[in-house]
């Protein structure tokens, strides 16, 4: 790996192995296939997650670009079921009143096919849950630095960490209770940390079933120029 300095900073050189149009096609079919077989599960099995796994997940969507590489996120995993089922309870609370008083009856209706409600066992099924949160700003040394396109940059890590879990052979359900300032008094987190995702994560329970739905045609989806 060769180093040099350009305006002052270090850089290092990056090279790609170079392949052929045919073999950059079929990695780009693979990795389609692979991932149009994720699924939002909300069935899990009791089997544990190798804690190895988890690790090789978070650093995956550490890997993440974002604005200025500030990388403004942190990655809570809860494996501790009394932590589990506060979360459960706090979020289960959360969501009745969204169905109840909160969103619009069409809302409900373009849920309903989805078969979701305000009950939410999967929270303690999972082996484990992945809190992602957003930090409105870093802290350093006791100084405060200012963080760039939050939401864009976790957003993005999140994007990774969902390829990842598929990639590892595990199944998660993306769940936003709204509002979710639960999570971080629950988690006793800072207050520049703001609630983003949770993830539930684990292995499919072994008789599954997912609704049976469609995602738009490549032609609904893309336009070019």
């Amino acid at each position: 790996m060769k180093r040099k300095e350009i305006d002052g900073f270090p850089y290092v050189s990056y090279s790609r192995p170079r392949i052929t149009d045919s073999e950059s096609i079929e990695k780009s079919v693979d990795f389609f296939h692979s991932l149009s077989q994720r699924r939002t599960v909300r069935e899990f099995s009791t089997r544990p997650i190798p804690e190895e796994v988890i690790n090789n997940l978070i650093k995956t969507a550490g890997s993440a670009p974002s604005g200025a590489n500030k990388q403004p996120w942190t990655f809570c995993v809860v494996r501790n079921p009394h932590l589990k089922k506060q979360i459960r309870i706090a979020a289960e609370a959360e969501e009745k009143l969204n169905y109840s008083s909160r969103m619009s009856a069409n809302w409900i209706q373009d849920l309903k096919h989805l078969g979701t409600d305000w009950e939410k066992p999967f929270l303690e099924d999972a082996p484990a849950l992945l809190v992602v949160f957003k930090q409105s700003y870093g802290i350093k040394n006791g100084q405060k630095i200012q963080h760039y396109y939050v939401s864009e940059s976790v957003g993005i890590a999140c994007g990774f960490l969902i390829a990842a879990i598929h990639q590892a052979g595990l199944v998660t359900v993306t769940h936003t209770p709204s509002p979710m300032n639960f999570l971080a008094s629950i988690l006793n987190r800072p207050s520049h940390e703001k609630p983003f995702l949770l993830l539930p994560i684990g292995f499919a329970k072994e008789e599954t079933y997912v609704p049976d739905i469609e995602k738009k045609s490549l032609e609904d989806i893309l336009v070019y120029y």
